[in-house]
C-alpha cells in the first residue's frame, strides 16, 4: 500500500491529469474535424507566422510554437515529476522501482523493434522507430474518466510512474536522435543560462518575474542551438529542489508543479494536439495504414510492441528478481494496463514530425496511425478493464472509506498494516505536527501545547 502522503499526491496529480485528459481528447477530435471539414483554413492558421526574426529566428508558424513552446511546459512538469519520484516518490526505492523501470524500458525497446522489423523491407521507413515508443498518461487517464473505469493506488501508481520513466527515455531520444546542426555557442549560452538558473534557486532567490524571462532566454538559446527546446524544459523541472528543508509545507518543486501542472494538463497539451492531430481521415488514408509498412509498424508498436513489452518485462522482472507484484493486483490487471500505455498521443505525434521534417505526407500517414493506433490500445483496454472494473470499484471504496471523518482513510488507521507503512505515514504526522508548530524568532520551533 502506497504511504498515505503520496497517495494524496498521487491522487491530486491524476485529478488534473484526467481533466486534462478529457480537454485532450476533445481538442483531438477538434483537430479531426477541423483538418477534414475546413482543410484550407487548418492549414493556413497551422502556418501563419508568429515571432521576431532577429536575432534567434523566433518567427515560427504556430504549428512550431505549439511543437516547440507549449510542450515544453509540458516537459517541464515531467522533469519536476521524475525529480520527484527520484527523491520522495516510488523510484526512492530500489525495489519499488524495478518494476515500473522495467516496464517502461521494455515498452520502449520492443515497439521500436517492432517497427524496425516491419520496415525492414523495401519500401520501409525505419527512421520512424521512436515513434510507437511513447505512452500518453493524460490521454490514457481521458479515456479512463470517460469510459467511467476505476484503478486502485496500486496500479495507478504503477501507470503514473511508467509514464514518468517513459517520459524521460522519450526526451533522451529525441535530444540524441532527432537534434541536427548544433550551434555551439547557442548551446553553451543555453548552458550557462540552467547553471544560473540552479545557482539562483539554490540560493534562495523568489520571484517569477527574474525566474520566467531567464527560462524563456534558455528556451530560446536552446532552440536556436538546434537542440529541441523541450530539452530545457526537462533540465530546468529536474533542477527545481523537490524535498522539504526546515518548516516547509511544500518543498519549491512541489509548488511550482502545482502551479503550472493545470497549464500544462489544461492548456499547453490540448492546444498542441489540436494543431498536431489534424490529419485526413479517408478510406484510402485508413487503407494505407494497414498496408504500408511504415504505418502499419507504428500501430503494431503501440498495440502489440507496448503490450506485450511492458508486460513482459514486468513478468521476468518478477519472476528472476525479488520484485513482487501488489498482492492486490493480479496479472490480468497488469496486462489491461499494458495496453493502456500503448496510447502514445502527445510524443509520438511530435516525434512523427522530427522523424520525417521534409516530408509533411509521410508524418500526416504517421499521424494518422498514432491516432488509430491509440484508439485501438483505448478500445481494447477499455474491455479488459471493464471486465474487472467491479472489483476496482470496491477497492477504491475500501481505500477511500474514512468512517470517523478524520481526513484520513481507515486503511492507514489499522494495526495489521505491514510496520514499513505504519512507520512512514508516523512520520509523515509527525513532520506535519512539527511544521505546524509556531517559531520563535531565532527561527527555532517552540514546544506545543502539553495535553493530557
Amino acid at each position: 500500500m502506497l504511504p498515505l502522503p503520496e497517495r494524496r499526491y498521487l491522487a491530486e496529480a491524476l485529478r488534473t491529469e484526467t481533466v486534462g485528459g478529457i480537454l485532450l481528447l476533445l481538442a483531438a477530435v477538434a483537430a479531426l474535424v477541423w483538418a477534414n471539414v475546413w482543410p484550407h483554413a487548418y492549414q493556413s492558421v497551422l502556418h501563419h507566422p508568429v515571432g521576431p526574426s532577429a536575432p534567434l529566428h523566433l518567427n515560427l508558424p504556430l504549428e512550431a510554437w505549439a511543437k516547440d513552446g507549449l510542450l515544453t511546459v509540458f516537459f517541464f512538469v515531467a522533469g519536476i515529476e521524475l525529480k520527484r519520484e527520484f527523491v520522495a516518490g516510488e523510484l526512492r526505492s530500489p525495489s519499488a522501482a524495478l518494476l515500473p523501470v522495467v516496464a517502461a524500458v521494455s515498452g520502449v525497446v520492443l515497439p521500436a523493434i517492432v517497427f524496425t522489423v516491419a520496415n525492414s523491407g523495401a519500401g520501409g521507413h525505419p527512421g520512424g522507430w521512436a515513434i510507437p515508443t511513447a505512452t500518453d498518461i493524460a490521454f490514457a487517464l481521458g479515456v479512463l474518466a470517460v469510459v467511467g473505469s476505476h484503478l486502485p493506488s496500486a496500479l495507478r501508481a504503477f501507470l503514473l510512474t511508467l509514464a514518468v520513466v517513459d517520459d524521460l527515455i522519450a526526451i533522451l531520444i529525441i535530444a540524441v536522435f532527432y537534434s541536427s546542426g548544433i550551434r555551439f555557442w547557442a548551446l553553451g549560452l543555453a548552458l550557462a543560462g540552467l547553471v544560473l538558473f540552479w545557482f539562483l534557486h539554490r540560493r534562495g532567490v523568489h520571484g517569477w518575474y527574474l525566474f520566467v524571462p531567464l527560462a524563456l532566454v534558455i528556451w530560446a538559446l536552446m532552440h536556436e542551438s538546434g537542440i529541441h527546446p523541450t530539452v530545457a524544459g526537462v533540465a530546468m523541472g529536474l533542477m527545481l529542489r523537490c524535498h522539504r528543508e526546515g518548516a516547509e509545507e511544500h518543498s519549491p518543486g512541489e509548488h511550482i508543479e502545482h502551479l503550472v501542472r493545470p497549464l500544462s494538463a489544461g492548456v499547453a497539451v490540448p492546444v498542441f494536439a489540436l494543431f498536431a492531430a489534424g490529419v485526413t481521415i479517408s478510406s484510402g488514408a485508413i487503407r494505407d495504414v494497414f498496408t504500408q509498412a511504415m504505418p502499419l509498424g507504428v500501430v503494431l508498436g503501440l498495440l502489440v510492441g507496448k503490450t506485450v513489452g511492458i508486460f513482459g518485462g514486468t513478468w521476468l522482472a518478477a519472476r528472476f528478481t525479488r520484485a513482487e507484484l501488489n498482492p492486490q493486483l493480479s496479472w490480468s490487471d497488469l496486462f489491461a494496463v499494458s495496453t493502456l500505455a500503448g496510447i502514445g498521443f502527445t510524443v509520438s505525434l511530435l516525434i512523427s514530425e522530427l522523424a520525417f521534417p521534409n516530408d509533411p505526407e509521410l508524418a500526416d500517414r504517421a499521424k494518422a496511425a498514432v491516432l488509430i493506433g491509440s484508439l485501438l490500445c483505448a478500445l481494447v483496454a477499455t474491455v479488459l478493464l471493464k471486465l474487472r472494473n467491479r472489483h476496482y470499484r470496491q477497492l477504491c471504496e475500501e481505500e477511500d472509506r474514512d468512517s470517523d471523518g478524520d481526513g484520513i482513510p481507515d486503511v492507514y488507521q489499522r494495526d495489521d498494516r505491514p510496520a514499513d507503512d505504519q512507520h512512514q505515514d508516523d512520520q509523515h504526522q509527525d513532520d506535519r505536527q512539527r511544521d505546524s508548530r509556531p517559531t520563535a524568532g531565532d527561527g527555532t520551533a517552540r514546544p506545543g501545547p502539553v495535553t493530557g
